[in-house]
């Protein structure tokens, strides 16, 4: 991707009409723009690996033109793609960056470029797309002397299908789209969609726990894997040997999440089905925002599974409608479904049985344009955050989840954060938010935050991203349900699991990691004794 937007610059970044209305009308406080600048006036920090590092690596990477110290490289991995990392690269005129880039080809030449690091003292920062918005990419050594990203790009391959199981391994490094191009010639999907497809890889869809947007038709990406291959400094783990298993606690469980914290995923095998033949498409507005849960719970615990399940709050529906021109529909909370079969008949059956639910609840039919709408556009919001920082505008992002009996209190209270601490600042918020991810004891609650930008923008979101955490905690949720922990979510994490758990996790860092090389400064808090680079 682009150093500092989100993309490689092949959609269109243009703001709709929609966008600048509601940026001169209904936001509150003088917009402050941040324009982009040229990479080549921002100095990075020099790279601290001399001779021997680099002819280390190149013999474990197999060939000097798998590690690379050249700015122009270095620069694309600085870290992720969240507002405050791409505000720092409009704003900063220094940047630290990782010290080489390395780019292993296989699983063995991963873990020889492990052992090469640990020997020589050198963190190691796994990179797939790029895509974190946790802070969970920074290049940061931690106390070791240097620090390298390792790019898995080379290992994007699909190296092996057992089509009567219907198991598909990848390399780690395999993109959303080489994996659906690959598996589309054989006549299958993985059907992970979440709004990063375009550019995360698999191995980082594992590594977070990541959840696409199809999740109630084919479930979180760690109910799609099967098997893991991992390389970590104390040797490789193979994991993963039949569909189920009761020979002890599954360890895969203690990778998928682990953002490279105790080792790299080189190789996932993943369950993947037929391409379905029919997709239908189902719009609905309820009254209100709760009466559009409670048929989403119902729904679910019924067992009706559209594919794609999502409720936008009337926040959300009023600015959709505005940034869509439709300034006539601003009422109500729009819910949008897909529903994917190998035959007509039983995706329409489901929308049907949906159609029934939803009606109960008050809800009007909208026909399918508003779904279709959403489909086309689905991974588009990234690239329009770039351009509204253009004009001056915050539109950032922070996702929760909790069970049903909850909800309602839980979105209450992280509203009501992020509108006083972004109006104490003069800048009054739009906090909108949807439902796109559902259980049978609960559902997830995705916020998006649009506020003029202030003269010190990091601070600004950063207050209003601690409160909304305090609320969050407060209220008995998750300090995330699919975006990770990275090192923004890592102070909650032992209000989450306890302080037992993080001694646990640790536990398992200094047997896989035990010079902790790996990903310095990610997933736990450090302990009250360590000081570290990041924030």
């Amino acid at each position: 991707m682009i150093w500092d937007l989100w993309g490689d610059g092949t959609r269109d970044a243009h703001l709709p009409r929609g966008a600048r209305t509601i940026a001169k009308t209904l936001l509150k406080g003088t917009p402050r723009p941040v324009p982009r600048r040229d990479p080549a006036s921002v100095v990075l920090s020099a790279s601290r690996l001399d001779d021997a590092d680099l002819a280390a690596l190149a013999a474990a990477a197999r060939g000097e033109a798998a590690i690379d110290t050249s700015d122009a490289v270095r620069v694309l991995h600085l870290g992720g793609k969240s507002t405050p990392d791409l505000l720092r690269r409009r704003r900063d005129d220094t940047a630290i960056a990782p010290d080489g880039v390395v780019r292993p080809e296989s699983h063995d030449e991963v873990a020889a470029v492990l052992a090469v690091c640990g020997a020589r003292g050198i963190a190691v920062v796994p990179f797939g797309g790029g895509t974190s918005v946790v802070g969970g990419l920074e290049p940061d050594a931690g106390p070791f002397r240097a620090v390298v990203s390792l790019d898995l790009s080379r290992t994007a391959a699909l190296l092996a299908l057992d089509e009567v199981s219907l198991l598909a391994t990848f390399g780690a490094g395999t993109s959303g789209p080489q994996a659906e191009e690959l598996l589309a010639r054989h006549g299958l999907t993985l059907g992970h969609f979440p709004q990063s497809f375009e550019h995360a890889s698999l191995g980082g869809f594992a590594a977070t726990r990541s959840s696409g947007q199809a999740s109630r038709g084919y479930g979180r990406f760690d109910e799609l894997v099967h098997a893991l291959r991992v390389a970590t400094p104390a040797g490789t783990l193979a994991l993963g040997i039949a569909p189920a298993s009761a020979a002890g606690p599954d360890l895969r469980q203690l990778i998928l999440g682990s953002e490279g914290a105790f080792g790299v995923i080189t190789e996932v095998t993943v369950r993947v089905r037929p391409v379905p033949a029919h997709t239908a498409y189902g719009a609905w507005t309820f009254p209100d925002f709760a009466s559009g849960a409670a048929a989403l719970r119902e729904l679910t615990q019924a067992g009706i599974r559209p594919t794609v399940l999502r409720l936008s709050d009337e926040s959300e529906t009023r600015v959709n409608a505005v940034m869509g021109g439709h300034l006539l529909r601003m009422t109500g909370a729009l819910a949008v479904a897909t529903f994917e079969a190998s035959i007509p008949r039983e995706a329409e059956r489901v929308r049907g049985e949906t159609d029934a639910v939803f009606v109960r609840h008050g809800a009007k039919p909208r026909g399918e344009d508003p779904a279709r709408s959403w489909e086309r556009g689905r991974f588009s919001a990234p690239v329009l955050r770039d351009s509204l920082m253009d004009i001056g505008v915050l539109a950032e992002t922070l996702e929760t989840a909790t069970v049903w009996s909850s909800l309602q209190a839980l979105k209450a209270a992280v509203t009501t954060a992020l509108e006083a601490a972004l109006g104490a600042r003069g800048t009054a918020p739009i906090v909108m938010c949807h439902i796109s991810h559902v259980y049978p004891a609960g559902a997830s609650l995705y916020f998006t935050v649009v506020a003029a930008l202030t003269d010190d923008p990091l601070a600004q979101w950063a207050d209003a991203k601690a409160a909304a955490s305090r609320a969050i905690a407060a209220a008995g949720g998750t300090a995330t349900h699919h975006h990770a922990v990275g090192r923004d979510h890592r102070s909650g994490m032992t209000a989450e699991i306890g302080a037992l758990g993080i001694e646990v996790l640790r536990g398992v860092k200094r047997t896989l990691d035990p010079q902790g090389i790996m990903n310095p400064g990610v997933l736990m808090p450090p302990p009250a004794t360590e000081t570290t680079t990041g924030p």
